[in-house]
């Protein structure tokens, strides 16, 4: 009667994944045909969000509610934190990422990367509910531990920084690029009547260098707390298994983002290119290390 309890908490858990889906695309639609809307009025974005943008917005925190009480619900029906596999990891690591989204909004004005937050989910969600999906499963000894909580929440509110840090670096380098100076083509045109919506460069640059910093302090107490971990359950602190070196490279490479920023003056575009590269670490790590290698840390959960 249990296991049956909680396959069924599973199913109503990814109806309302499928349901949070549904709003996602209207907003990622909304914000995305206001943005073309002004791009070809040749208006600026700035100031109080428009009547379009508000509703957007509405969609969102009512896709993060659904959201929420889906990953809620995976959790209850594991009678655990649903994050243990990859399509656990997904769908919590990408609530967390409109959630920052949508609190970084009541703070700073980031609405330019709407539509690449609300398509990004969309991604997310869609790898995980057609690729990553497993039923609910018991955890290996290794992972019953309360460092599960600490060690993998720290590490998606790492990954939902660099996320929001990549799509700024992404909007920076459109925004500064050359092709978009001079267009000829209209195509190319459109592209840059959308991107001269958005604040100018230098402050795109200072807003992506800010999630940065944030990301890489969270990814620093992840790599010291799987440390920890890893001494408790392995009895050693440090094995070069396969994930533990793929959370070193991207904190190296995060650390050489910032230190260049500070005492190199690395700015602008190739600051901007490291960043993502570093993110695009982030995403191999997740994807390509969970799905194709071997090793201790390896939990995609995917027969």
């Amino acid at each position: 009667m249990g296991i049956a309890l909680n396959e069924g908490l599973s199913q109503i858990s990814l109806i309302f994944i499928y349901a949070a889906m549904a709003i996602y695309t209207a907003a990622f639609l909304t914000f995305a045909n206001h943005l073309a809307r002004l791009a070809s009025e040749k208006k600026k974005v700035r100031g109080a969000a428009t009547k379009i943008e508000r509703i957007a917005i509405v969609l969102m925190i009512i896709g993060a509610v659904l959201h929420g009480v889906g990953v809620v619900l995976r959790g209850v029906a594991a009678s655990r934190v649903p994050w243990a596999n990859m399509y656990e990891f997904s769908i919590t690591g990408s609530f967390v990422v409109v959630s920052i989204f949508l609190l970084a909004l009541t703070i700073k004005d980031i609405r330019l990367i709407a539509t690449f937050v609300s398509g990004f989910t969309l991604l997310i969600l869609g790898s995980a509910t057609s690729i990553f999906y497993v039923e609910v499963k018991s955890l290996m000894p290794a992972l019953q531990s309360y460092w599960l909580v600490i060690h993998v929440i720290v590490a998606i509110c790492a990954t939902a920084f660099f996320n929001i840090a990549a799509g700024l670096s992404i909007a920076y380098l459109l925004k500064s690029a050359k092709w978009a100076q001079k267009p000829k083509k209209e195509f190319v045109i459109t592209i840059k009547r959308i991107l001269d919506l958005f604040p100018n460069v230098e402050k795109i640059e200072r807003l992506a260098y800010r999630f940065n910093i944030i990301g890489f302090i969270l990814w620093s107490f992840t790599l010291i707390a799987g440390a920890i971990w890893a001494e408790r359950a392995w009895h050693r602190y440090w094995g070069w298994d396969t994930k533990e070196v793929w959370t070193f490279i991207i904190w190296t490479i995060y650390a050489g983002y910032l230190h260049a920023n500070a005492t190199r003056g690395w700015t602008g575009k190739r600051s901007a290119w490291l960043a993502l590269i570093g993110f695009a670490a982030v995403l191999f790590n997740f994807t390509v290390v969970n799905l194709f290698f071997k090793g201790l840390h390896v939990y995609s959960g995917l027969n």
